[in-house]
């Protein structure tokens, strides 16, 4: 008797910091370790980058405060800072209301 085994070519390994999908629900706690000892880890779906886990820190950084203050400096070292940036207000109708 003769037995026929089918060869399957196992999936290729993913490069360093990118995990798939699958991997990275089942060993998140892995994921979250890489994370902290290795920095950004992408996670991929169908071969495609999907998202990048970062470390909390990392995010808060990025993010930056919500404060403004990058806004105002950057309009504060304008060398146009004569410009009017206050918005032009027109008068809107007014409808009658019956009593």
């Amino acid at each position: 008797m003769t037995r026929i085994t089918r060869r399957t070519k196992s999936p290729a390994k993913p490069e360093s910091g990118h995990w798939l999908l699958q991997d990275a629900k089942a060993r998140f706690s892995e994921l979250v370790r890489k994370v902290r000892s290795e920095g950004p880890q992408h996670v991929t779906v169908h071969g495609r980058d999907e998202v990048v886990v970062i470390a909390a820190e990392d995010f808060r950084r990025l993010k930056g405060d919500k404060t403004g203050q990058d806004l105002i400096r950057a309009l504060q070292s304008s060398p146009r800072r004569e410009v009017d940036l206050a918005p032009a207000r027109s008068a809107l109708p007014v409808r009658g209301v019956a009593v």
